[in-house]
């Protein structure tokens, strides 16, 4: 297999799906230390699979790194792949933790859908891998239960 080359410090297009948007990761220089890391995507975009319209979800991806980290520039390019793929909410949300768990082998990695409401009805979708790494200090995810204009 050849090597990947990362696409931080240099210019790089915009992967068209999420198939074919690389993520790139870096070597840990704590892995003997047990942290969380946060990546909290506000705006995340996607389509829904049958209408077509455009999708919105607020996602709060914890990891407890072990070897690699995952590189924030791919992540951001990936996430961005979304925005002219079909999918429903729980396959976006599961979709993305299982392929950052596969690409960074994190000791322990969450992810939590926090999707507007589509239909009156918002779809809030988590996953995650195995156990919280014992004595790893994991902070609530901060994002309040929709409550429209209540």
């Amino acid at each position: 297999m050849a090597k990947k080359t990362l696409q931080l410090g240099r210019a790089v297009e915009w992967p068209h799906t999420p198939e074919e948007a690389q993520l790139d990761r870096v070597p840990n220089p704590q892995g003997g230390t047990d942290y969380l890391v946060r990546f909290t995507v506000p705006e995340f975009t996607s389509l829904c699979p049958v209408t077509g319209q455009p999708d919105f979800a607020h996602l709060m991806i914890d990891y407890a790194p072990g070897q690699w980290l995952l590189e924030s520039k791919s992540l951001k390019l990936y996430i961005a792949s979304f925005r002219n793929h079909g999918a429903f909410h729980e396959d976006c949300t599961v979709m993305i933790g299982k392929r950052i768990a596969a690409e960074i082998k994190p000791k322990w990695l969450r992810i939590g859908g926090y999707w507007y409401p589509r239909g009156g009805i918002p779809i809030d979708v988590f996953w995650q891998t195995g156990r919280v790494p014992k004595g790893l200090w994991v902070p609530e995810q901060g994002v309040a239960p929709y409550r429209g204009r209540g």
